[in-house]
């Protein structure tokens, strides 16, 4: 599929979650959710990314003493999110609609970057994690926690058919984890199935090349 006709599909598709994203999805993924942020090992002073911020789901779970940027294609999603910094009274937090295969941010600018449900449901995986690569800071953690292709055999084919339909819902259910990885040149060193489901994966970012 083409990648600007495919990122419309996630654009239109996330518009019309936006108003019940968070009656749906709260509950189910914040286990997984509040694990990743933990994995961080978030400190006062940390620059911290979020990509795919969505409605800002994961905002309650951030200490107060980092600075949070947050960045989502959508801004439907967005204004949700916005809605809760308002809320919550964090200052500490700068919202940003923005392409991630195309952040408009320096190199080495962050001491964490994690994206949350987030990898699969973008056109350019690859891309997004070369992105997320280039924008830590040497030694920096990289998290992300998503659903990626089942290890087993049956299951994966189903997932193989059943991608092109998911994709107009805005995620592809047949990510492969070894090729995202190996094609980013991003090398886990701590990985976890937090259920059949979802795999949360940490990353040290290596510095760059010489």
């Amino acid at each position: 599929m083409d990648a600007a006709l495919e990122k419309r599909q996630v654009k239109r598709a996330y518009k019309l979650y936006a108003p019940a994203y968070d009656f749906v999805f709260d509950w189910i993924f914040h286990p997984g959710r509040e694990a990743a942020i933990q994995l961080l090992d978030i400190q006062r002073g940390h620059n911290v990314l979020e990509v795919g911020i969505g409605t800002g789901l994961n905002l309650p779970l951030y200490p107060t003493n980092c600075r949070l940027t947050g960045i989502d294609l959508s801004e439907e999603m967005l204004q949700k999110a916005q809605d809760k910094v308002v809320e919550l009274g964090l200052g500490n937090v700068t919202l940003k609609t923005m392409d991630a295969t195309t952040m408009d941010f320096g190199q080495g600018e962050f001491d964490s970057v994690v994206a949350t449900y987030t990898i699969s449901a973008v056109p350019d995986p690859v891309g997004v994690l070369r992105e997320m690569k280039r924008v830590v800071k040497p030694g920096g953690n990289i998290v992300i926690l998503n659903h990626f292709r089942s290890p087993h055999r049956m299951v994966s084919q189903i997932e193989r058919l059943i991608s092109p339909m998911t994709v107009h819902i805005g995620f592809k259910a047949d990510l492969d984890m070894g090729m995202l990885f190996e094609h980013a040149a991003v090398v886990p060193d701590w990985t976890e199935r937090l259920n059949r489901l979802w795999t949360l994966v940490h990353c040290t970012c290596p510095p760059p090349p010489e």
